[in-house]
């Protein structure tokens, strides 16, 4: 399987932006679906508002209830008949319990590759399965001190900015390769999370791009 280019992944981004538009809800829409699906995965109960404005750095409690009120109208989220309504914020059940998402190729967990176009499709949970989200098989073991092992998939975010400590998809002079990221005044520092490789350091001269943002890890047994 080939490795991802920056250009591929843009472009895979644009058609993505056009198949949800067609769909009518926007990425930032999508984004707030996939947030409440998630916390609720993971903390077995739904957010508070609170919660989900802290989650996503949305400024009001307005906008969250804003947000809420446009997708129940699109049916993309309900609530129960909970008496807290704040917190009864539920996803529509859909009948099948999986998805798909593009995979769109190789990342680097080692030392950063060439990377050349490519594009499949992969089954993936379906509360991932949203707009903008893709896929990546990784190949190298620099990070499997976050259980992330040569041959494992990652599903990826697409967004072009990273929170510091963030597992990333970079793209240095468009080399591929996945590693956590860490902002300094002098650069960047990309941390690999396997003591047998060294920190890249991207300068300023260096052309740096964040391809997305990893969300989970899965690994197919054959």
């Amino acid at each position: 399987m080939p490795y991802i280019t920056y250009e591929l992944l843009t472009g895979f981004c644009r058609s993505e932006r056009k198949e949800t538009m067609k769909k009518g809800l926007s990425p930032k829409k999508q984004r707030f679906v996939e947030f409440i699906q998630n916390f609720t995965d993971v903390n077995k109960r739904a957010p508070t508002f609170q919660e989900i404005m802290s989650g996503l750095k949305i400024r009001s409690l307005g906008t969250v209830n804003w947000y809420v009120k446009e997708l129940e109208h699109f049916g993309a989220l309900k609530r129960s008949g909970a008496s807290n309504a704040k917190r009864a914020l539920m996803i529509p059940e859909r009948k099948q319990s999986v998805g798909s998402l593009p995979l769109l190729g190789l990342i680097a967990a080692g030392y950063p590759l060439e990377a050349i176009e490519n594009r499949e499709s992969i089954e993936v949970p379906l509360s991932y399965a949203y707009p903008g989200n893709y896929v990546l098989r990784v190949k190298g073991d620099s990070m499997i001190d976050d259980n992330i092992q040569d041959g494992d998939y990652v599903i990826v975010r697409q967004q072009v900015s990273a929170e510091n400590g963030q597992t990333i998809v970079a793209f240095i002079n468009n080399e591929a390769t996945l590693k956590r990221y860490y902002p300094k005044p002098d650069g960047i520092e990309l941390h690999p999370r396997n003591l047998a490789y060294a920190v890249i350091h991207v300068g300023v001269h260096d052309e740096f791009k964040i391809g997305g943002v990893v969300l989970a890890v899965f690994r197919k047994y054959e």
